[in-house]
C-alpha cells in the first residue's frame, strides 16, 4: 500500500496502531482533531475536523486505504456524537467515493449490541440492541457502510471492537478484549484480502470466554493469538462486580446506565 490514512490517530488506539503499522504502507497519513506533533519517517500529519466536508475531501485524496478510528468513543452529548460519528462518517464515505473508493476498516463497537446479556451468545445476524447514543452512532455507521457497498461497491470491514487496550481492565473485558497485536494482524488481513465485501467482524482476541461468533469471517484468514484469560486471576484479586450490576449483566456493561447527556 502506498498511503494508509489513520483517522483518530491521536487517541489511545490510534497511537498504538501508529507504531505497529509503521511499515505497513509507504506513507502513513495520520489525522486527528488535535495536534499530533511532528511527523516521523514516512508519516504525514493532518489536523482535521471530520465534520468539515472540504477538509475530509482533501484528507482522503491519494490514500489507498483508510483505518477509521476517529470520532467520539464514549457516551456524550448528541451534538458531539452527531458531528464526529454521523456527519463525519458521511463526509468520509463521500470523500472515499470521490477518490477511487479506497478500502475502509471502520471501528464499530460492541455497544451496538450492548443490551444483550452476558449469558447470551450471538452472531452477526442478531438484531442490534444499542446501549446509548454512542452505540446508535455505530449502528448508523454500519448501515451507512452497507449502503455504500450495495450502491457503489465500497468495501468496508465493520469491526465491532469489544475493548482494545494493553490488557483488560475489568471482568467484562475478559470476553470482549482484543490485544493491540491481534488488532494489527486483523488490519493486515483486511487490507490484504483479495476480496473483502462488507463483513461484520467481532474485534476480539482468542479469549476462552466469548459472547460472539466470528466463524462467518474465517475467509479472511485472521487468527488472533492472545487470550484475556491470563489476566483473570489479576482481576479476581481486585474483586468481582456485584452479580446484579450492569457490569456483570449486560454485554455493554455500565454503558447501559448512562443518561442522555443534556446539551449546554
Amino acid at each position: 500500500m502506498k498511503r494508509l490514512l489513520i483517522t483518530g490517530a491521536g487517541g489511545g488506539l490510534g497511537r498504538a496502531m501508529r507504531s505497529r503499522l509503521a511499515g505497513f504502507a509507504e506513507t502513513l497519513r495520520l489525522s486527528d482533531i488535535v495536534d499530533l506533533g511532528p511527523a516521523g519517517p514516512n508519516e504525514e500529519t493532518v489536523v482535521c475536523d471530520l465534520g468539515d466536508a472540504d477538509a475530509v475531501m482533501k484528507l482522503v485524496e491519494g490514500c489507498d486505504g483508510i483505518l477509521h478510528l476517529g470520532g467520539v468513543s464514549v457516551e456524550d452529548k448528541f451534538s458531539k456524537i452527531l458531528n464526529a460519528n454521523l456527519l463525519g462518517l458521511y463526509n468520509l464515505y463521500e470523500a472515499a467515493r470521490a477518490h477511487g473508493q479506497p478500502r475502509i476498516l471502520f471501528a464499530s463497537s460492541n455497544h451496538v449490541v450492548g443490551f444483550y446479556r452476558q449469558d447470551e451468545h450471538i452472531d452477526v445476524k442478531a438484531p442490534m440492541k444499542p446501549d446509548g447514543l454512542y452505540g446508535v452512532s455505530k449502528c448508523f455507521g454500519e448501515a451507512l457502510a452497507r449502503m455504500y457497498f450495495e450502491k457503489f461497491g465500497q468495501e468496508t470491514a465493520l469491526v465491532r471492537i469489544g475493548s482494545c487496550f494493553e490488557k483488560p481492565i475489568n471482568h467484562r473485558m475478559l470476553s470482549g478484549w482484543m490485544s493491540y497485536d491481534d488488532f494489527a494482524s486483523l488490519i493486515d488481513c483486511v487490507f490484504r484480502a483479495p476480496m473483502l465485501g462488507c463483513p461484520i467482524i467481532w474485534g476480539i482476541s482468542d479469549n476462552d470466554s466469548k459472547w460472539w461468533d466470528n466463524s462467518h469471517a474465517s475467509y479472511l484468514g485472521w487468527k488472533p493469538k492472545d487470550n484475556a484469560e491470563r489476566f483473570r486471576a489479576e482481576l479476581d484479586a481486585k474483586g468481582r462486580p456485584e452479580p446484579a450490576s450492569p457490569a456483570a449483566v449486560y454485554q455493554g456493561g455500565m454503558f447501559t446506565q448512562d443518561p442522555i447527556f443534556a446539551e449546554d
